[in-house]
């Protein structure tokens, strides 16, 4: 059967090669680890960056005689994940043993869900853009799935010249998979899309998202077509763990899919792995099969049940997600919808906005801290929550712009002290004079002084359209930026325009 695409036809998706058009197919699936202070069948701790297996119990360990028991936090948190997603959540799901032997799965097998998870299809909206025009474009994700398991532990081969080590204290630790639809036909679809169920997830406080810890990671399936073909031989890439590299991985994957076609090969549906350092992809194994698993439910777990009245509790605890606080951010402080996408991205940085924004103008603010402060913190590379200028001083900076009390240049420079020293912006600007100089006949001294002195400039009045601004700055730098630059302006242009009439009728 054809697969048609409603977005196969819009030119900016399709890839060109040498001969003709392809269309990459993209599916994700992403590995969150559940935010709980205890693994998902043991009471062992889950902190990170513990002494290598400190963290490890019986059960993790995989000891003869003991048994899993399901923790009920980890179950409430893919629930609320699930309903973030928009999701179906069934009432009722099965924990099955996914069999396959490794050196760090100490069972021999994976406790896992397979054919009914907790959670089933739902949904997520991505923005992409903006593009020339400013524009955004909506596209839907479709979510096949979310389902719980148990994490691995992790094999270490740079410690020994001729053994691997290996650290159980990931071992058991709760995971939610949750699987995309193959509806992604871009890396920057790709990389929209983990953003946005990153941001859901720490907004819903059930993952943290911290990739460099391994609490999300993505394998990404890849693979390419001819518009309006079905569905190519596809290529998983497995652990990427940076939003960055996803991107570099799928570029070089489908480039690599394409020359492989385009010279007469196929395609081996395979495991491949990222090299981020050469960015490119390399085999690591031939691809699993479903019934390579050997799926069947473990007999040491009852099937997981629980009533609606549960997951309507859970519902109306939900807080604010970064749709509806996008919305609200347009709605009711007037912000653009490139500034509002980019302050609910993290709940922390919408936090912070709605701090200042209380009673101050929306778009004002939005503009400080995404051009200002985030643009430092990205300098800094800090995160917002180590910021050194705390919402109370940024909305103090913001408040003096509005009272007259300085310019927005001095602003700029009050906000660099309170950036490297802290302290209060009110008493800054007493105690090393900032403020704004608003005396009109002190500033049309200032005036009448550069003009005098500046003939040559006097007399380009009319042939210059910039004279007056030129000016302007002129007035400005000599008051070390604390004139009022509206009166400044006011002041400058009644006096060339007097200069220009009284220029022109001695020449009448």
């Amino acid at each position: 059967m054809t697969i048609i695409d409603k977005r196969i036809f819009d030119q900016k998706r399709l890839i060109p090669g040498v001969s003709g058009y392809w269309e990459v197919v993209i599916g994700m699936e992403v590995h969150a680890q559940i935010t709980s202070k205890s693994k998902l069948f043991s009471g062992a701790s889950t902190t990170f960056g513990a002494q290598a297996n400190s963290n490890v119990s019986l059960v993790d360990a995989a000891m003869p005689g003991t048994l899993p028991v399901i923790n009920r936090e980890c179950v409430h948190q893919a629930i609320k994940t699930g309903l973030g997603l928009n999701a179906r959540i069934n009432l009722k799901s099965v924990f099955e043993r996914k069999n396959y032997f490794y050196p760090d799965l100490p069972q021999g097998y994976q406790i896992s869900q397979f054919q009914k998870p907790i959670v089933g299809e739902g949904k997520i909206t991505i923005s992409i853009g903006p593009d020339k025009d400013g524009q955004f474009e909506d596209i839907e994700i479709g979510i096949e799935r979310l389902h719980l398991e148990q994490d691995a532990g992790k094999s270490i081969h740079d410690q020994h010249s001729s053994m691997s080590h290996v650290d159980f204290n990931r071992s058991g630790i709760a995971l939610m998979e949750i699987v995309s639809k193959p509806d992604m036909r871009s890396a920057d679809e790709a990389k929209a899309y983990l953003t946005k169920l990153r941001s859901i997830v720490r907004y819903l406080g059930t993952c943290n998202g911290n990739m460099d810890e391994g609490s999300m990671r993505a394998d990404i399936n890849v693979s390419i077509r001819r518009p309006g073909e079905s569905f190519g031989t596809r290529c998983e890439i497995k652990n990427v763990n940076s939003i960055r590299f996803i991107g570099q991985a799928i570029d070089y994957e489908t480039r690599r899919q394409i020359a492989i076609l385009e010279n007469g090969g196929i395609i081996d549906q395979e495991t491949r792995l990222f090299n981020a350092e050469q960015g490119k992809t390399y085999s690591m194994r031939s691809k699993e099969e479903v019934h390579d698993y050997r799926y069947f439910p473990d007999p040491d777990l009852l099937p997981l049940e629980f009533e609606q009245s549960l997951v309507d509790g859970l519902k109306n605890a939900l807080p604010e997600l970064p749709d509806d606080k996008k919305k609200r951010f347009i709605a009711e402080d007037g912000l653009t919808i490139y500034d509002a996408s980019v302050i609910v991205t993290e709940k922390a940085i919408a936090d912070y906005f709605e701090v200042i924004a209380d009673g101050r103008d929306g778009k004002t603010v939005a503009n400080w801290v995404i051009n200002d402060l985030l643009g430092a913190l990205n300098k800094a590379k800090l995160s917002i929550e180590e910021t050194p200028v705390s919402p109370e001083q940024l909305g103090s900076i913001i408040d003096l712009i509005k009272q007259g009390t300085i310019s927005s240049k001095i602003a700029k420079e009050l906000f660099e002290i309170v950036w490297n020293e802290g302290g209060n912006p009110v008493e800054i600007i007493d105690q090393r004079e900032m403020k704004q100089i608003t005396d009109i006949n002190a500033i049309e001294k200032i005036v009448d002084e550069i003009l005098a002195t500046n003939q040559n400039e006097v007399a380009q009045i009319g042939e210059k359209p910039t004279i007056a601004d030129w000016f302007v700055g002129q007035v400005i730098k000599a008051t070390n930026g604390k004139a009022n630059p509206r009166i400044v302006n006011v002041l400058v242009k009644k006096k060339l325009n007097l200069l220009y009439d009284s220029m022109h009728s001695n020449i009448g």
